[in-house]
């Protein structure tokens, strides 16, 4: 997520420090510029300062970095990938389906495929049907996979459903399917996931991490036991619109200056951020 300070700037230094703490927490990267950044609520040099920030705790501590940069529009969609030639340390990219203009799939696959070839890093699918108003479904995700350029999908189609499930069983051994709906991460990891690009393992990280590993190293009833005691820290954190929970909470646990979101997103409630802490205590 991206932290303001009082004045409403964002506090570069205070992304440095979140980023670090989930490194040392045992994430394998960072994502820069998602949903829960409020990446649309970013001018273009709060967005470099977002990335350039990430990159350099992700240089210092070997890890990777994703950033978001795809938006609804193809050709700033291009701008925004070949921007990210100018950050060594980005690993790929995450790029969401055009949203709100409705494209048919031939076109989503259209877009996706024309930004691969333009792109400078590879490109991770963000697959998320009820923010973008339109979805990819197996068959396209499937062409999408055979692309060299296209290493991999965020999923998050609000549970495991039968086009999830034909992506994990026949896309190429190089295509990473990984989890993003929080309370369908360990599924996704079972049936055959790399892993999870997770907006509530700001809280409980170490646990999430822990979870994630045990489920791709078999470890079926640990990882079990670790999704059932963290699921109503999930649904906690969701109870209001995303991330006004987590600023919310880590505002409280003083991680952050100030649990400020940007307009048109509001504050979440005291009774969401009470609730949410008392699900994160151990």
């Amino acid at each position: 997520m991206t932290p303001f300070d009082e004045a409403g700037r964002v506090d570069v230094a205070c992304v440095e420090r979140l980023a670090a703490e989930s490194l040392d927490a045992g994430a394998a990267g960072i994502v820069a510029l998602g949903t829960t950044g409020e990446a649309s609520a970013l001018d273009v040099a709060e967005r470099r300062d977002v990335v350039a920030a990430c990159g350099r705790v992700c240089g210092d501590k070997g890890a990777q970095l994703i950033v978001g940069a795809g938006t609804n529009d193809t050709r700033t969609t291009f701008a925004r990938h070949e921007e990210l030639a100018e950050f060594p340390g980005v690993v790929a990219s995450l790029a969401v389906v055009p949203y709100y203009v409705r494209p048919s799939e031939a076109g989503i696959v259209a877009h996706f495929t024309a930004v691969a070839e333009r792109s400078p890093v590879p490109l991770v699918l963000y697959n998320v049907p009820y923010r973008t108003g339109r979805g990819l479904g197996a068959t396209s995700l499937l062409e999408l996979a055979a692309h060299p350029d296209v290493v991999g999908l965020k999923q998050a189609v609000g549970g495991v459903d039968a086009d999830t499930l034909r992506v994990l069983a026949e896309a190429p051994p190089s295509f990473s399917v990984l989890g993003g709906d929080d309370a369908f991460l360990l599924p996704i990891v079972l049936m055959g996931g790399a892993g999870a690009i997770a907006a509530a393992a700001h809280v409980r990280t170490a646990d999430f991490v822990q979870m994630i590993d045990d489920g791709l190293a078999g470890r079926v009833e640990d990882a079990r036991a670790r999704a059932e005691a963290l699921l109503p820290v999930v649904l906690a954190l969701f109870a209001e619109p995303n991330p006004a929970v987590i600023k919310g909470v880590l505002h409280a646990q003083g991680r952050i200056p100030t649990p400020d979101v940007r307009m048109p997103l509001s504050a979440a409630s005291k009774s969401a951020v009470e609730g949410a802490l008392s699900a994160i205590a151990p």
